[in-house]
Parts: structure tokens; sequence; C-alpha cells
């Protein structure tokens, strides 16, 4: 009798193991089937090169930006367009990871959990992917880099759409450099490389704005307060220096003229601890999931017990990186409010008849300020284009924004970043603009702003 109980109970445990094993495969099945389809070893989907075979890649507004002919990939007729757009959409061999042919290769084939990969046009048709970018937007981004490295990123603030996302250099992927040229050539170093989502940068001066957020929180006389810059500021055992003395002038106006002496005596104010805090929730130390594909996380060291390195990092230099994207996002964060709205890259997919098979639906990040900062730091920021960087540059965009000149050392020239967003509800674009190793952050970064937002507003 025992032995029959033993082995009932043996009988139940295999029962229950193999119940359970089927309800994690039905879950993998509904989560991961698109990635299981579209894995590169599925010959119904890819040739024999490991090129996808079916689906178009459109942007927005429906210009094609690529898709398959005689078994092949092909891209825009548009030269500059398709190096524009070649960190979107992607390579044929699949180097570039965050492109669409490989990111989103699940949805470009077509799958779904009732007919999987098959079509009404047969095994390997694909499905329309739109994305969110403007092709246009990005060429003249692409453009205004005028062969720099560098990335430039747009997106609307109220429902996370990027409009506008470009990473130079880049190649043409319809005609690409042999894979060794790439590897090794200088003009090619990074090519494959996203630097828009997948990479950090010193930021300098544009970090400021978190430093002040800090401050506006923990500073009670920060408004009320004169603060007195000589061209330089000693502290533990280190000089923070100006490009000249400001003499005597309130909190705004030390924004206005990046006062590093005033910034990194704020950062020793508030102390390592709060500006970490600071740095986490401006999502600064965190990966964003864009529509699926992870950004690169910033990082920095907020050193206690060492006043002169806390300074240096409260101005964006010392150990800091971020990453454009998760900058871009805290800029939007800033204009709406406090509360971000998440940047996404896939607007819909259709069938290959042109079927609806998704919809665009709007997602908001944790909370990054309070509404009352975000609005200080806005008007700010506003100041800063009326006083210093000058309304002419950007007409009619009640632009509020902040630029960075980010010293890197090995004696390479500064990375320039200019980052804001626009006041003009018509027009809710937030934008980050990093040249590397481009030199000012206003003379230059500011500039490519200014040809990219002015096409985004005859946009």
């Amino acid at each position: 009798m025992k032995k029959i109980e033993r082995r009932a109970v043996f009988c139940l445990l295999l029962a229950a193991a193999l119940m359970l094993g089927l309800a994690v495969f039905c879950f993998r099945f509904v989560s991961d089937g698109g990635a299981w389809a579209s894995f590169p070893s599925n010959r119904h989907l890819y040739n024999k090169q490991g090129v996808l075979i079916g689906g178009r890649i459109l942007d927005r507004s429906g210009v094609v930006l690529s898709e398959t002919q005689d078994g092949g990939r092909v891209y825009a007729d548009d030269k500059a367009l398709r190096r524009a757009t070649l960190h979107a959409v992607g390579d044929a061999a699949g180097n570039i990871g965050t492109g669409a042919q490989t990111a989103f290769a699940d949805k470009l084939s077509g799958y779904n959990l009732v007919t999987g990969a098959y079509s009404l046009t047969g095994v390997g048709a694909g499905s329309n992917l739109y994305l969110t970018i403007d092709a246009a937007l990005c060429k003249a981004a692409y453009q205004a880099l005028d062969g720099r490295r560098g990335a430039v990123g747009v997106y609307n603030y109220e429902t996370g759409e990027i409009l506008c996302m470009v990473s130079t250099p880049a190649f043409d992927p319809a005609n690409p450099p042999p894979a060794e040229e790439i590897e090794s050539a200088a003009k090619w170093e990074g090519a494959y490389l996203n630097r828009f989502l997948s990479a950090t940068f010193t930021p300098g001066s544009v970090f400021k704005t978190v430093t002040l957020a800090a401050a506006i929180d923990h500073v009670p006389t920060l408004f009320s307060r004169e603060f007195t810059c000589d061209g330089r500021f000693e502290v533990g055992g280190q000089v923070i220096t100006c490009p000249s003395a400001h003499g005597t002038m309130t909190i705004g106006k030390a924004l206005t003229v990046s006062c590093n002496c005033v910034f990194g005596a704020l950062a020793t104010e508030v102390g390592p601890d709060v500006m970490a805090q600071y740095a986490d929730k401006a999502g600064l130390t965190s990966s964003l999931s864009v529509s699926g594909i992870q950004t690169a996380k910033g990082s920095f060291t907020f050193p206690s017990g060492d006043p002169g390195n806390l300074a240096w990092a409260g101005i964006g230099q010392h150990n800091d990186l971020v990453n454009p994207c998760n900058f871009m996002a805290y800029m939007g964060a800033i204009a709406r409010g406090g509360v971000p709205a998440t940047p996404q890259l896939v607007y819909q997919t259709t069938t290959a008849g042109g079927i609806p098979t998704s919809m665009y639906l709007k997602k908001h990040g944790a909370r990054m300020l309070d509404e009352a900062t975000a609005a200080k730091l806005s008007d700010m920021m506003r100041d800063n284009v009326v006083d210093n960087y000058g309304e002419k540059r950007f007409p009619g965009m009640e632009l509020c924004a902040k630029s960075g000149t980010a010293e890197v050392g090995g004696g390479k020239r500064p990375n320039a970043w200019f980052a804001g967003f626009s006041r003009d509800p018509s027009h809710p674009y937030a934008f980050v603009v990093m040249v590397e190793n481009g030199g000012g952050g206003n003379a230059v970064a500011g500039e490519v702003a200014g040809q990219v937002l002015r096409a985004a507003f005859q946009e």
C-alpha cells in the first residue's frame, strides 16, 4: 500500500512539473514567439547571406527607408537620407544592433500568434514597420553635423515619439565600405555604434541643470542670495576655474553665464548624497527602454570627503558620463512639469496589405522633478536663450536651453552639447545635440540645434 502511495505522489509531482513546464512554455511562447520566429537561422525569413527577406521599414509619413527586392534589402534613393537613417534602419549585415532590421526583426517578419509568419502572400512577406522618425528631419540633422562625430535627437515630449535620431559617422547602407575598413579607418571610428542610444559622454555644463534642481530643493536661500565669482574657486585643495571673473550675480545670472565657481560651490553645499540622488532621479544612471532597445547607463562619482572632485562632478566633469537619449528625456521632463514621456521609435505596424496590426500608446516614466522645481528650471533656461544664446537664432520657438563644453583631456577638443525644449504648445519638442570633440557648446552644438529645430518647426 505504501509503495502505491509513493508512486501516486511521484506521479502527481511529475504531473505538477509537466503543468508548470507547460505554463512556462506558453508564457514564453506568447512573450518571445516573435523573437524565436525571427531568429537569423530561420531560412523562411532570411536569405543565405543572413538578410531578412520580408518587411518594409518606413518613416512616420510613409517614406520607404528599406524593403526587400529580388531577395535582398534595398534602401531609399537619396544617399544623404540613407546615411542619416542608418542607425535607425540598420545595415544588411546586421552590425548595427539598434537598427530596425535587427532590433525589430520580429515585427518586420509579420509574425503573430495565430498564423505565425505566414500571410496570404506567403511565408516571408513580412509587415510594414512605421518608425516614429521623420526622415527629412534626420537628413537635416545629418547635414547640420557636417561630417563631425556626434548625435542629434528630437522627440515630442508629450507623446514620446522620437522624430529625429542621428548618429555619425554613418556609411551608406546601400554601398557599405568593407568591414575591415570600417573597423580600422579613423574616419569610420564607432560607425557601428549608435551614439544617441548606446554611448555615454562627458556632459560638461548641461549637467548644471541637475545640480540646479538639487539646489532649488535643498538651498532655501538660493534665490535671495548673491554669488560672487572671482574667476576661481578653491576647494579641497583644487581650483575650480571660470573663463573670466563673473563678479556678483544671482543664481539666474550664474546659470546664464554658466559659472563653474557657483555651481561647483553648490554641489559641495548640497553634498554627495543629494547629488547622487538627483542624478538618479533624472534618469541619468539607469537604462531607458526605447521600444525594447536599452539605452546606455550614465555613471557618476560624487566622492564623500573630497570636495574638490565633488565640485568638478557638479559642473559635469570629473567622472561624469551621460547618454544623450536619457538626457533628452530629462529635458522633456522639465518641459512637462517633472514627468517624462518615454521615448519610443515604433509608430505602428501593418500587414503587407496595409491592415493595421498595432497602435501607438503613450508611455510615461517616473517623476523626475517636483512640478514647481521644473517650472523654475524652465524659466531660467528660457532666460538663457533670451539673455545669452539669442532669440534670433531660434525664431518663434519659445526655446529653453543649456549649452555645455565638456573637457575630455588627452589633448582632445571638448565635447560640445546643446539641449533643451520648446514651450510652444504646437511644437512640444525636446532635443539634445552632442558633437564629439566639437569645441564650444553654444557655438558648435547650438548652431547644429538651430538648423535642426528650424527644420522641425517648418515640418
